[in-house]
């Protein structure tokens, strides 16, 4: 009997879901009330590129794990770039081991007791030397150990040395930045530092290569891959550099000559803002800004959360990073122990509305919007539709029957366009904006994941109701593109994202340029030339982002809607030509069957992989919508989303959830209480084996020719149809057309019958 089944697995599940169900509640007690949250101001980089500074990991995540074993590496991938202190055997292998020996991080001392003593810049160092050993030995008898003795020693021993070629030939290996250390000591000792470098770099995608030993960086300088920067390291003021002669804090009074041979900086934080001897900080040098004016980057490096630098801190990290990139010139990059906590400092995961906060007002609504910027979202978005009079306005699709009253008013202006979708609507594209305005906005609401589920288990009824804020059901009027940009910058939301969509066939059916009505708009709100605020511009045509890859000052975003269940390097290097970020459906990157977490993809890392900024849209909080690992709490699904799928920007209908648990101290995992992600597969192993839900089919990759679109087409002539400037008044009538551009088709089939519309209508009408 299936009583006898449940029975025997009672206890089990018991036991793994009650610590979990109580670390919610836990969490759920301390979290903020729902009071308005204050405007983040919009973050704009200093950097030399303008692009915010990169992490740099030492070792990985090497604050907790040593340096280069596989926890440190997962934990800081995605996040950061991971960064090899290179030490090399007397047979050319290459190991990621900080330090001029092996002593104090390995456990070379069991392996060999004896000792050695070489002269290195002048004084005699003893201990185990990489180059007294071949790369077969330490490979399979040395094993990594924390190296700093106040972190934890429970992972010491059980992660071999790493081996750098183990790790750049595998499936998905990480960014890297490759150190050079005391390349003259390997040169004089037989080792051939420049010819292993030089092969490295000609085998591996090695973004990064820095030494402090400028005689080794001159003697690979236009060898190297042109992809990969050299970076001159500076080691301590006093110190000398090994080829001058001089002190470091000499050379780098010099940027011109370094410049010369680098094309960055990598220096001791304390060479930007020293700190005094009473152990408060100093004034700031000049370097950076000095430095950025010769066109060199820079790097910051020694941070860690747990070395004490200064009171000025007040024993907060993230405050000794932003004053590295919140104050004055930015440096390029910061050279850290604990990653996560510097990603967190520098680029917090971005809120991105869903048409507004749909969720509370009808979507693409003046009500909606206002209400986003109101909770808090750092991105508000509008999805750009198109009138037959050519004037651009915001909604989640161009079928108006759906998210407006449009049916049954305009019933007899139905029609099927199978390049759009699959059944019948009421298109945008053929009602003038007069006509568009006499529409009310209402709420569109897809009941999707558990309600299929709990529907099939006849636990609710397929006519359950699941209502948004039905006193306003209809509220809010319909907003221009032009109205929303205004809003944007009154407001002074920290940035706007514009979705462009089926730019091919309103050029070429419909004599519609939607790509030059986003750009026109853009530029009368003078947001070509913003600076204190972020331009997203998004589409799933890559044509369409191409248009937009002149204007730096844009960021581009592929959105990605069908399910994938891989991203081939190939495909995400394509991404890479057209977009520098993705936004990707959730079920992408979290597997689901029957409302249960059944395991996750590697999407997200093979999108990082390629420098990309990932997002994922859209998160909801009806309780429909998540899957049962949740708990029923959408504060759950994001905590997944970006603690367990470390994505940078979540799409959705309810900012204020995003919002308070972003600004909660519960949001931290680090923090008791914290509140708790779901990890895929651990509610799954409470199920009866033989009740848990079936397998799911793999899903397909992401192949070039899903990513890659044709041109745009020219946009056609018509006496119907012409792309117009948007008037000043909305409600004006319509001014001298603007310059043309193109559009996007996606072919699909069939329609509604008149009969089903009519059906429908009835319905709609007797609802009302």
């Amino acid at each position: 009997m299936n009583i006898s089944v449940w029975e025997k697995n009672k206890m089990f599940r018991s036991l793994f879901l009650i610590p979990l169900l109580l670390h919610t509640i836990l969490a759920k007690k301390t979290a903020l009330p729902n009071l308005p949250t204050p405007q983040v101001p919009p973050q704009q980089w200093s950097t030399l590129s303008g692009n915010e500074p990169l992490v740099i990991a030492r070792g990985g995540f090497s604050g907790l794990f040593p340096e280069g074993s596989p926890d440190a590496i997962g934990l800081a991938q995605g996040i950061s770039v991971f960064l090899c202190n290179l030490q090399l055997t007397k047979d050319g292998g290459a190991f990621c081991v900080t330090g001029t020996t092996l002593d104090n991080t390995t456990t070379i001392s069991l392996v060999d007791p004896k000792e050695k003593t070489y002269n290195v810049d002048g004084k005699d160092v003893q201990g185990h030397f990489s180059f007294d050993y071949t790369g077969l030995l330490i490979e399979q008898n040395v094993s990594m150990t924390q190296a700093i003795y106040s972190r934890p020693n429970f992972y010491d021993g059980a992660s071999p040395v790493l081996n750098l070629d183990a790790l750049l030939s595998g499936k998905s290996p990480p960014r890297t930045w490759l150190n050079v250390q005391n390349a003259a000591l390997y040169i004089e000792n037989g080792v051939q530092v420049v010819d292993i470098v030089l092969e490295l770099l000609k085998v591996y995608q090695i973004e990064f290569v820095s030494s402090s030993d400028i005689g080794f960086l001159k003697s690979i300088s236009g060898k190297s891959n042109k992809a990969t920067k050299v970076v001159f390291k500076l080691l301590n003021n006093n110190k000398v550099e090994p080829s001058t002669k001089k002190p470091y804090g000499s050379i780098v009074k010099d940027l011109v000559t370094i410049k010369s041979f680098a094309s960055g900086i990598m220096v001791p934080k304390e060479y930007i803002w020293p700190v005094k001897p009473d152990k408060y900080l100093g004034l700031p040098t000049t370097l950076v800004a000095d430095a950025h004016k010769s066109g060199l980057e820079v790097y910051a490096s020694g941070f860690a959360n747990d070395f004490f630098t200064s009171y000025s801190y007040d024993y907060d990290p993230v405050a000794e990073y932003l004053q590295f990139v919140d104050r004055g010139d930015s440096v390029d990059g910061v050279v850290t122990d604990f990653p996560a906590t510097a990603s967190n400092a520098i680029a917090p995961t971005l809120i991105i509305s869903n048409n507004g906060a749909s969720g509370v007002y009808p979507g693409s609504s003046d009500l909606a919007y206002q209400k986003a910027i109101d909770d808090g979202a750092d991105i508000i978005d509008c999805s750009v539709q198109m009138t037959k009079d050519g004037i651009a306005f915001c909604s989640e699709s161009t079928d108006l029957t759906s998210d407006t009253t449009a049916m049954p008013k305009f019933m007899s202006r139905s029609s099927s366009v199978p390049e759009i979708q699959p059944k019948s609507g009421i298109f945008s594209f053929d009602l003038t904006w007069k006509e568009i305005q006499t529409l009310k906005r209402k709420y569109y609401f897809h009941n999707e994941l558990k309600y299929k589920f709990l529907v099939s288990a006849q636990m609710v009824s397929k006519s359950s109701d699941f209502l948004r804020n039905p006193a306003n059901k209809t509220s809010g009027k319909i907003v221009t593109l032009s109205e929303f940009l205004e809003l944007a910058k009154a407001k002074a939301v920290p940035g706007i994202l514009v979705n462009i969509q089926n730019a091919p066939y309103l050029a070429s059916k419909k004599g519609l340029d939607i790509v030059d009505a986003v750009s026109i708009a853009l530029i009368n709100a003078t947001f070509d030339k913003q600076t204190k605020q972020q331009v997203l511009i998004q589409s799933d045509d890559s044509s369409v982002l191409s248009r937009f890859k002149d204007i730096p000052s844009y960021k581009r975003v592929m959105l990605l809607i069908d399910k994938m269940g891989d991203v081939p390097k190939q495909s995400a290097e394509e991404i890479k030509k057209h977009a520098d970020a993705v936004n990707l459906p959730k079920t992408s990157i979290l597997k689901i069957s029957n409302a249960i977490l059944v395991g996750m993809t590697s999407i997200v890392q093979e999108l990082k992989d390629a420098n990309l900024t990932v997002f994922v849209h859209s998160l909801k909080n009806e309780y429909t919508t998540l899957a049962f690992d949740y708990w029923s709490d959408p504060n759950v699904e994001i905590a997944t989303y970006i603690q367990i799928a470390k994505v940078d920007g979540i799409v959705t209908d309810f900012p204020a959830t995003a919002s308070r648990f972003m600004r909660s101290p519960c949001s931290i995992p680090t923090n008791d209480p914290s509140i708790l992600p779901a990890k895929p597969g651990d509610l799954l192993n409470t199920i009866p084996t033989e009740i848990q839900p079936p397998a799911l089919a793999p899903l397909p990759p992401l192949e070039v020719a899903n990513v890659v679109d044709p041109p745009l087409p020219a946009v056609t002539k018509s006496s119907k149809n012409s792309t117009v400037a948007e008037p000043a008044d909305a409600g004006a009538t319509p001014a001298s057309p603007p310059l043309p551009s193109g559009a996007r088709a996606n072919v699909a089939s069939s329609g509604l019958s008149i009969i089903t519309i009519l059906v429908f209508a009835m319905l709609f009408a007797a609802h009302q």
